[in-house]
């Protein structure tokens, strides 16, 4: 008798955008990492229309928020762009934002990665730090540059959060590519995790039940060598499975 195939959750990761290239693209570590922990990695074209959105995001069960070569577009938080502001990608802030919102509409788990945590806060009505560099004091590094795969600081987690469960502790070593961060809180996150430099880490959302976590550094990259990834990962596909689940009863 053969064995009974267990259904992997459908999962969306957003994709990036080469503006040089005209090209949609995403670093290969992300689907890896999802299909590593029992999921089913789907790509998402920068298409910004909303029968798109919700005609793909209604077949999902989860949706990761990629990191990007982009930054958000600091008119969606009321600012003036820094004179170190990088590329914008309109698209690509678009196309996570209407993720979000019907992530939140059918209560889709949600993992954002490092801009994807930034989109996630400034959806939320909060603001960023355009440039770590100029705008904050006493910064570590936080462009580590290559590997990319190398924990390059430490974080420490609040202790009794998931992050913490995860982490086996309350303090880990991440890798670290950003040069933006978050600064004022956007509604219902909370942080739940700082660099030494007092950096926002990790923010989780507290609104009901849906899950939506965020982290500043990149699990994807090194996942299959790094057991905090790895649980993190697994953990994230396991409630995308019971959402799932749950949804279809």
């Amino acid at each position: 008798m053969s064995a009974r195939i267990v259904r992997r959750p459908l999962i969306g990761i957003s994709t990036r955008l080469s503006i040089r290239d005209d090209t949609f693209y995403l670093k290969r570590y992300y689907s890896e990492a999802i299909y590593g922990a029992g999921g089913a990695p789907v790509e998402i074209p920068l298409i910004p229309e909303a029968d798109y959105i919700q005609s793909l995001i209604s077949r999902l069960d989860a949706v990761v928020l990629s990191g990007s070569n982009s930054d958000v577009d600091p008119a969606r938080y009321g600012q003036a762009p820094h004179i170190k502001l990088g590329q914008v990608h309109p698209a690509r802030d678009e196309v996570d934002f209407q993720l979000l919102a019907r992530a939140e509409e059918l209560k889709l788990p949600v993992l954002a990665i490092c801009y994807g945590m930034q989109a996630l806060n400034v959806y939320r009505g909060g603001t960023l730090f355009q440039d770590l560099e100029s705008q904050v004091e006493g910064l570590i590094k936080h462009e580590q540059g290559e590997p990319y795969s190398r924990p390059s600081h430490k974080i420490d987690i609040q202790e009794g959060t998931l992050l913490a469960q995860l982490a086996g502790g309350t303090a880990a070593r991440v890798n670290s590519h950003h040069h933006q961060a978050v600064d004022e809180l956007g509604a219902d996150l909370v942080p739940i995790a700082w660099a030494p430099d007092n950096v926002i880490e990790a923010i989780i959302n507290v609104r009901g039940d849906h899950f939506m976590l965020g982290v500043q550094w990149h699990p994807e990259a090194g996942w299959e060598r790094d057991r905090f990834s790895q649980a993190i990962f697994g953990y994230f596909v396991n409630v995308a499975a019971e959402s799932a689940k749950y949804r279809r009863q």
